[in-house]
Protein backbone atom coordinates (compact mmCIF):
# COMPACT_ATOMS: atom_id res chain seq x y z
CA UNK A 1 0.00 0.00 0.00
CA UNK A 2 1.61 3.51 -0.78
CA UNK A 3 1.25 6.71 0.84
CA UNK A 4 -0.64 8.67 -1.51
CA UNK A 5 -3.83 8.39 -0.07
CA UNK A 6 -2.40 9.81 3.28
CA UNK A 7 -3.00 13.84 3.80
CA UNK A 8 -1.37 15.38 6.69
CA UNK A 9 -3.57 18.35 8.42
CA UNK A 10 -3.62 20.07 12.05
CA UNK A 11 -5.58 18.49 14.36
CA UNK A 12 -9.09 20.06 15.11
CA UNK A 13 -10.81 20.18 18.41
CA UNK A 14 -13.23 17.20 16.63
CA UNK A 15 -10.10 15.36 16.49
CA UNK A 16 -9.55 14.88 19.74
CA UNK A 17 -12.04 11.41 20.39
CA UNK A 18 -9.93 10.12 17.03
CA UNK A 19 -7.01 10.91 18.65
CA UNK A 20 -7.09 9.37 21.77
CA UNK A 21 -8.72 6.43 20.36
CA UNK A 22 -5.53 6.29 18.25
CA UNK A 23 -3.14 6.82 21.38
CA UNK A 24 -4.35 3.66 23.03
CA UNK A 25 -4.88 1.07 20.38
CA UNK A 26 -0.99 2.37 19.35
CA UNK A 27 0.26 2.21 23.04
CA UNK A 28 -1.71 -1.00 23.94
CA UNK A 29 0.79 -3.64 23.26
CA UNK A 30 2.87 -2.32 25.61
CA UNK A 31 0.93 -2.53 28.48
CA UNK A 32 1.67 -6.38 29.12
CA UNK A 33 5.74 -5.24 28.88
CA UNK A 34 5.98 -2.59 31.76
CA UNK A 35 2.72 -3.64 33.24
CA UNK A 36 0.96 -0.60 33.32
CA UNK A 37 -0.62 1.74 30.72
CA UNK A 38 1.86 4.02 29.35
CA UNK A 39 1.04 7.89 30.19
CA UNK A 40 -0.02 8.45 26.88
CA UNK A 41 -2.78 6.24 27.21
CA UNK A 42 -3.77 7.96 30.14
CA UNK A 43 -3.38 11.86 28.58
CA UNK A 44 -6.78 14.36 28.04
CA UNK A 45 -6.67 14.80 24.49
CA UNK A 46 -9.86 17.36 24.56
CA UNK A 47 -7.07 19.61 26.89
CA UNK A 48 -4.03 18.35 24.85
CA UNK A 49 -5.50 19.44 21.23
CA UNK A 50 -6.70 22.52 22.85
CA UNK A 51 -3.06 23.67 24.16
CA UNK A 52 -0.72 22.07 21.59
CA UNK A 53 -0.62 21.94 18.11
CA UNK A 54 -1.09 18.10 16.78
CA UNK A 55 -0.42 17.06 13.19
CA UNK A 56 -2.85 14.57 11.63
CA UNK A 57 -2.33 11.74 9.18
CA UNK A 58 -6.01 11.04 7.70
CA UNK A 59 -6.66 8.10 5.16
CA UNK A 60 -10.51 8.28 3.76
CA UNK A 61 -11.38 10.39 6.22
CA UNK A 62 -10.38 8.95 9.11
CA UNK A 63 -7.39 10.01 11.40
CA UNK A 64 -4.61 6.84 11.29
CA UNK A 65 -1.87 9.20 12.50
CA UNK A 66 -0.82 11.82 14.77
CA UNK A 67 2.07 13.80 16.09
CA UNK A 68 1.82 16.97 18.64
CA UNK A 69 4.67 18.85 19.17
CA UNK A 70 5.98 21.83 21.31
CA UNK A 71 8.07 24.63 20.52
CA UNK A 72 10.51 25.42 22.80
CA UNK A 73 13.06 28.15 22.94
CA UNK A 74 15.93 26.27 21.33
CA UNK A 75 14.07 22.52 20.12
CA UNK A 76 10.92 21.48 18.90
CA UNK A 77 9.68 19.02 21.74
CA UNK A 78 7.77 15.82 20.24
CA UNK A 79 5.36 15.03 22.61
CA UNK A 80 3.25 11.90 21.30
CA UNK A 81 3.52 10.33 17.76
CA UNK A 82 1.83 7.27 16.85
CA UNK A 83 -0.05 5.65 13.85
CA UNK A 84 -3.13 3.23 14.44
CA UNK A 85 -2.13 -0.32 14.20
CA UNK A 86 -3.71 -1.21 10.97
CA UNK A 87 -2.16 1.56 9.49
CA UNK A 88 1.50 0.70 10.95
CA UNK A 89 4.34 -0.33 8.52
CA UNK A 90 3.31 1.88 5.90
CA UNK A 91 5.63 5.10 6.37
CA UNK A 92 3.29 7.13 8.15
CA UNK A 93 5.37 7.54 11.14
CA UNK A 94 8.60 8.94 9.00
CA UNK A 95 6.17 11.02 7.62
CA UNK A 96 4.67 12.53 10.78
CA UNK A 97 8.73 13.12 11.83
CA UNK A 98 9.54 14.63 8.38
CA UNK A 99 6.59 17.39 9.20
CA UNK A 100 8.05 17.78 12.71
CA UNK A 101 11.62 18.20 11.18
CA UNK A 102 10.02 20.89 8.47
CA UNK A 103 7.80 22.80 11.56
CA UNK A 104 11.16 23.05 14.12
CA UNK A 105 12.72 24.38 10.58
CA UNK A 106 10.52 26.83 9.84
CA UNK A 107 10.17 27.97 13.46
CA UNK A 108 14.02 28.39 13.47
CA UNK A 109 14.79 25.18 15.70
CA UNK A 110 17.25 22.70 14.50
CA UNK A 111 16.70 20.25 16.83
CA UNK A 112 14.09 17.64 17.97
CA UNK A 113 13.97 16.22 21.19
CA UNK A 114 11.45 13.77 22.35
CA UNK A 115 11.64 10.56 25.23
CA UNK A 116 10.32 6.96 25.11
CA UNK A 117 10.17 3.85 27.57
CA UNK A 118 13.22 2.11 27.57
CA UNK A 119 11.22 -1.01 27.19
CA UNK A 120 9.63 -0.07 24.03
CA UNK A 121 13.03 -1.45 22.16
CA UNK A 122 11.25 -0.90 19.01
CA UNK A 123 10.43 2.77 19.43
CA UNK A 124 14.37 3.53 20.22
CA UNK A 125 15.32 1.55 17.50
CA UNK A 126 13.06 3.31 15.24
CA UNK A 127 14.19 6.86 16.24
CA UNK A 128 18.03 6.16 16.38
CA UNK A 129 16.96 4.35 12.39
CA UNK A 130 15.72 8.29 11.52
CA UNK A 131 18.44 9.54 12.95
CA UNK A 132 18.04 10.36 16.92
CA UNK A 133 20.09 9.61 19.24
CA UNK A 134 20.48 8.70 23.18
CA UNK A 135 21.25 11.82 25.30
CA UNK A 136 20.38 9.96 28.60
CA UNK A 137 18.37 7.63 30.51
CA UNK A 138 16.65 8.02 33.90
CA UNK A 139 15.08 5.86 36.34
CA UNK A 140 10.86 6.23 35.64
CA UNK A 141 8.15 4.22 37.56
CA UNK A 142 10.26 0.93 37.52
CA UNK A 143 11.80 1.04 34.35
CA UNK A 144 14.03 3.72 32.07
CA UNK A 145 12.96 7.12 29.98
CA UNK A 146 14.96 7.29 27.30
CA UNK A 147 15.50 11.18 26.40
CA UNK A 148 16.56 11.24 22.72
CA UNK A 149 17.45 13.77 19.95
CA UNK A 150 18.39 14.84 16.40
CA UNK A 151 20.08 17.63 15.05
CA UNK A 152 18.68 19.21 12.18
CA UNK A 153 21.94 20.00 8.87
Amino acid sequence: MSNSSILFRPAQPADAAAIKDIVRAAYAKWVPLIGREPLPMRADYDKAVAEHPFDVAVEDGRVVGMIETMLEDDHLWIENVCVAPQAQGRGIGRLLLERAEQKARGAGRFELRLLTNGAFEANVSLYKKHGYVIDREEPFMNGITVYMSKKLA
